[in-house]
């Protein structure tokens, strides 16, 4: 990760760096977590090998469930829309790649997403024989396209999908690009929470923490385990 956002997320959504807010660093007197979440483990990391699965499974589970330091995340999954995705998360989650990884991205303005997926911290590593997987499921285009609750891949244009997902709290308008392959059934004030503790960024001269519309959550959100049924 190096220190400017659009590198932070490769592969990952494609968008503009949002300015500074006001400069104020971030202050012993504003509020930086929530009560509930507890402390954070996981630090960045190089993922493993996998091997990539070819076909998509026949059987595909229904749900998915992401237990984080702030709570549970649960997901009705796309299976029937989705089988490519739903299949290659599948895998993913039966060999633990998602374990113990940080959420690294947070949007407060234009667009209200938290994205995970990428345990080395958003610098983009994929697990060692992971390709990229084509898209499916893309919505169309329009306003609020992607509602809040929508769980959908992140990715650096058509069929790169890889690992990387993101999570919306607050209607939001996309390009139609981002194959969408989960609601959130339930946790998704868990997110909307995050999001009003917002998101900073270190300035490279001062080194210093300021508000930022998308960066790092203030809040660290840590992907303990998922499981899937």
């Amino acid at each position: 990760m190096r220190k400017t956002l659009i590198s932070l997320i490769v592969p990952a959504l494609t968008l503009s760096l949002f300015p500074f807010f006001t400069p104020v660093a971030v202050a012993d007197e504003v509020k930086t977590s929530l009560d509930y979440c507890k402390a954070v483990k996981s630090v960045p990391h190089n993922p493993s090998k996998i091997v990539a699965q070819k076909n998509a499974s026949v059987k595909l589970p229904s749900s998915m469930t992401i237990v984080t330091n702030c709570g549970n995340i649960e997901i009705t999954l796309a299976k029937r829309l989705a089988p490519i995705t739903i299949s290659k998360l599948t895998v993913l989650v039966k060999n633990k790649f998602f374990d113990n990884s940080l959420c690294h991205r947070l949007t407060t303005s234009g667009i209200y997403v938290l994205q995970c997926g990428d345990p080395s911290g958003g610098k983009g590593i994929s697990p060692i024989g992971w390709k990229e997987f084509e898209d499916e499921n893309l919505p169309s285009a329009g306003d609020n396209n992607y509602p809040a609750g929508t769980v959908a891949m992140a990715n650096r244009g058509p069929g790169t999908n890889t690992t990387q997902f993101f999570l919306v709290y607050k209607d939001s308008t996309l390009p139609p690009n981002y194959t969408v392959w989960g609601q959130i059934k339930s946790g998704l004030e868990i997110v909307s929470e995050l999001a009003t503790i917002g998101a900073y960024q270190i300035n490279r001269k001062d080194k210093k923490a300021y508000y930022v519309g998308d960066g790092t959550p203030i809040q660290p959100i840590e992907i303990r385990r998922v499981t899937t049924s």
